[in-house]
């Protein structure tokens, strides 16, 4: 399994994990407890660790989201609070949420050192949300909280890749949800609202771009040899089903 294709295969887990730290119910509830909804506590979960810039500043460093659904989050968060507050809550709570998700899984400290490698072996430019989120202090140490932020890093390592790899595919980020497989759907969950563009002749350019992103991602895994890259695909996804049994 060459870097790329490693970075292709672990797409799915890494995705579904991070995506389960933010949708926790505890999560939520924290967010609650700071005066914020689910929507502003995501969009300050991925942008408030860049401090309280404007919130165009915001959406663009996301990319994905819809400029004026970053906005309606970053107005309220900044009603009540600070962004770079909210990141830090975020940012504990992904460490509480792996030591109780991951502590009883035998191979998390397996799992934590892999992914901490690709992690900090990473080219971080042009990735300024990842860049920020690598930088920022880890209240954890424990083995589960390490290895949920190792994979909240991988995820939005990605997330960064991708971001560059549909804008030289020429496609805008809404161009790019709307070819990806969730199509209109994952649109509107993004906050986009129509008319659409024809989405057929989009598909092609979002594959081109998935491709070029497994290959920036890849990048990143070559610091493994061809057995480190196979343990860590087998291990994120041995995560993903226990956390399913969970």
């Amino acid at each position: 399994m060459n870097p790329d294709q490693t970075a292709g295969a672990c797409r799915r887990s890494v995705h579904e994990l991070s995506t389960a730290f933010s949708e926790c119910p505890r999560t939520l509830s924290r967010s609650r407890q700071l005066g914020l909804g689910g929507w502003a506590f995501h969009v300050a979960g991925r942008a408030g660790v860049l401090g309280t810039v404007p919130a165009e500043v915001a959406a663009a460093a996301i990319g994905f989201i819809a400029t004026e659904a970053v906005t309606d989050g970053w107005e309220a968060i900044c009603a009540v609070t600070t962004p770079a507050e909210v990141a830090a809550v975020s940012m504990a709570e992904c460490c509480r949420w792996g030591v109780e998700q991951f502590g009883d899984f035998p191979q998390v400290r397996r799992l934590a050192e892999l992914a901490e490698a690709v992690v900090a072996d990473a080219d971080a430019t042009g990735m300024p949300l990842f860049a920020a989120w690598r930088a920022m202090p880890r209240p954890d140490d424990a083995p589960g909280a390490r290895a949920a932020v190792a994979v909240r890093l991988l995820a939005e390592h990605r997330a960064g890749a991708q971001l560059l790899a549909v804008r030289v595919a020429g496609l805008t980020p809404l161009a790019a949800v709307l070819g990806g497989p969730e199509g209109t759907s994952g649109a509107v969950a993004a906050g986009w609202s129509p008319p659409w563009p024809p989405v057929g002749p989009l598909v092609r350019r979002r594959l081109w771009a998935d491709q070029v992103t497994n290959r920036l991602v890849g990048q990143a895994f070559a610091v493994l040899d061809a057995a480190g890259r196979r343990e860590l695909v087998s291990l994120l996804d041995a995560a993903l089903a226990h956390l399913r049994r969970g």
